[in-house]
């Protein structure tokens, strides 16, 4: 049996991202190169915060398509580890988004993205995320591709 959900841990393993801007806390329901679900709980103790917006904290949109860009670069490199491990995952361009609700302090987001076709190293997705009462408060469709962690 394949391994479907992977920690903190294994996901620090596998993309460069780091705290304060490391949005995925846990990667469940995966299929390689085909799917997976982040999860992420946006506490008070997030950076943006404090000024996003002071008395109202609401997180960013952009902070909720990086969520996705990141879930999407820990399934890439999940499914293909062995080929990946000197490379890295870059966002090139966001085609659309849309964002249906606000999301607070202390909520937890799962974001749900779909792989829909590759072409070399260039890696086309979509996602949308709920809040914990099934609400979309995001939606995005993105490019990304896989380049040399040496800038070649």
């Amino acid at each position: 049996m394949e391994k479907n959900k992977i920690n903190l841990h294994e996901i620090r393993n596998l993309i460069p991202h780091r705290e304060p801007f490391l949005y995925v806390d846990e990667l469940l329901n995966i299929e390689k190169l085909q799917k997976a679900t982040g999860i992420k709980t946006f506490t008070e103790k997030d950076f943006f915060f404090r000024g996003h917006f002071p008395g109202h904290p609401v997180v960013p949109g952009v902070i909720l398509i990086e969520m996705m860009a990141q879930t999407a670069a820990a399934l890439i490199a999940f499914s293909i580890r062995d080929e990946t491990f000197d490379k890295i995952v870059y966002l090139m361009n966001i085609d659309s988004s849309k964002f249906r609700k606000p999301v607070f302090t202390n909520e937890k987001i799962n974001a749900n993205v779909k792989a829909l076709r590759s072409k070399g190293r260039v890696w086309r997705f979509e996602g949308e995320s709920f809040n914990e009462r099934g609400e979309t408060v995001c939606n995005s469709r993105w490019s990304a591709m896989i380049m040399d962690r040496k800038h070649e």
